[in-house]
Formats: C-alpha cells, structure tokens, sequence
C-alpha cells in the first residue's frame, strides 16, 4: 500500500469546514469524491487538521492510500480537472506508509486579516473593524502568550481532545497595508476555534477594554467565558503545515 500526501488549498465560503458533516457540504468530502472518481476506488482522505466553516487554506494537507504507485504529476492534474474552481491542488507527495497528515506535523501557521476601511475587494477575506486598534499593546499581549501552555480559555467547550496544551512559535501582528493588519500565529497544534478566540480577546487589548496584565489572567483563568468572542472565519487562513523531512519518499 502506498500513502501520498496532498498539498491543496480552498476557499472555505461555501463550505462547512474541512470536516465532513452529515447534513453540509465539506472540503474533505469534495475531496474524496474527487480522488475515488479518479481512482475508481472509495478513497479515504485525512486532513492535517479541521478548518472552521467559511475559513480558508492556502495550504492544507492531507493523506490518502492507495495500492498502486501512481505519478503524482497525472493525479494533480486529473484532480484539478475535477475539483471545482474554489478548490486547488498544488502537489501529490510520496510519503513513507506510515506517515501521517496530522500526527506527524510539527506545526501548523494561521493569518488573522482586518481592515479599517470598507473595501469591497477585501470585504470576504479581511474582517473589517469599526475604530483603529492599539496594535504595540496587542503585540505585547501576544508576547504572553509564549508563557504558558494551556489555552483552555480560548478553546471550544466539550471537545474530544485529551489535552489542550499548545506550543506557541509565532504570535504577532504586522501591518500588511495602508489600512491592513495580519496577525500571524504558529504552533504545534492548535485546539477548536483557538485562533478567533485568541484575536477576539486581543482585538478587547486593542480597545482598551482588556489591559496586557488582564490578558495574561484570561489565560490563567483556564476558562473560556473569561476570553473575548470569537471573531469571524471568513478572514482566517491556514497558511502552512510542516513535516520531518524524513516522510518523504
């Protein structure tokens, strides 16, 4: 048995996340119908995590099996071909039989995009936000953030995950044009909705409602209440995945 990796990205809009779900349209489904016309064989796909309703990646990955070698050059192409238009493939990997899309990952990368301004161009990937930030004070609230490990305070209730340590690598906000913001954030694992949770509490720091000390408590607090809301998915984007190099065929 042979095991490939899939370097794709989507446009989550019209999807209800990478999941498949019982009653919507999902990325991993279009997926896996897809690969099994092509292969002409039922074909399983496991994601390198699970993306929110209406969030993006510009890079996801994912594996599959399947008992022949194939030219991974023929099956990006062919499921090009397939997919629709808000779905693209950008490479088929080789990988060792045992390699896994999400276990084997050593981090995962977000971007976070608001805009001040009402920009129709931007309107469906950027959450536009109402009044300037204090964008040095949320920087140095996400500082904190390399403290701790435990973000209980920003995960969604009842998940099945047995832990909800995270190590954070990046944590910052850059401006990325005249009225743009990214926050860009890079961990080893990343739990249910942590990554709106974690931009919703630091966008309460940027308004003054939230000083850097108390975000350093929301976190301490290990309670999701005390964190800010969660902020749209429509500008969230997973933007990079890594692996040892040593999967690779």
């Amino acid at each position: 048995m042979a095991r490939y990796f899939i370097y794709l990205a989507y446009d989550g809009a019209n999807y209800h996340g990478w999941q498949i779900q019982p009653n919507g349209s999902s990325v991993q489904e279009t997926l896996m119908k897809a690969l099994s016309t092509f292969l002409r064989s039922e074909i399983e796909v496991v994601g390198a995590g699970r993306t929110d309703a209406g969030v993006h990646a510009r890079l996801m990955v994912a594996h599959f099996d399947f008992d022949k070698e194939l030219d991974v050059d023929t099956v990006t192409d062919k499921l090009n071909r397939l997919l629709p238009p808000d779905i693209g493939v950008y490479a088929v990997k080789r990988v060792k039989e045992d390699a896994h899309a999400r276990f084997d990952a050593t981090y995962r990368t977000y971007k976070y995009y608001v805009t001040t301004r009402k920009d129709p161009f931007v309107r469906s990937y950027a959450w536009r936000l109402f009044q300037t930030l204090d964008f040095e004070a949320m920087n140095r609230a996400a500082q904190t953030l390399f403290d701790y490990t435990d973000f209980t305070s920003f995960s969604k209730l009842h998940t099945d995950v047995k832990t909800n340590n995270c190590r954070i690598m990046q944590a910052y906000w850059e401006q990325c044009g005249e009225n743009e913001w990214v926050f860009t954030i890079q961990a080893d694992r990343f739990l249910r909705n942590m990554v709106r949770a974690v931009v919703g509490t630091l966008v309460e720091v940027g308004r003054g409602k939230l000083s850097v000390e108390g975000f350093r408590k929301v976190i301490e607090q290990k309670d999701r209440c005390s964190a800010g809301s969660s902020v749209p998915g429509h500008a969230l984007f997973l933007v990079d995945v890594g692996y040892p190099e040593y999967l690779f065929e």
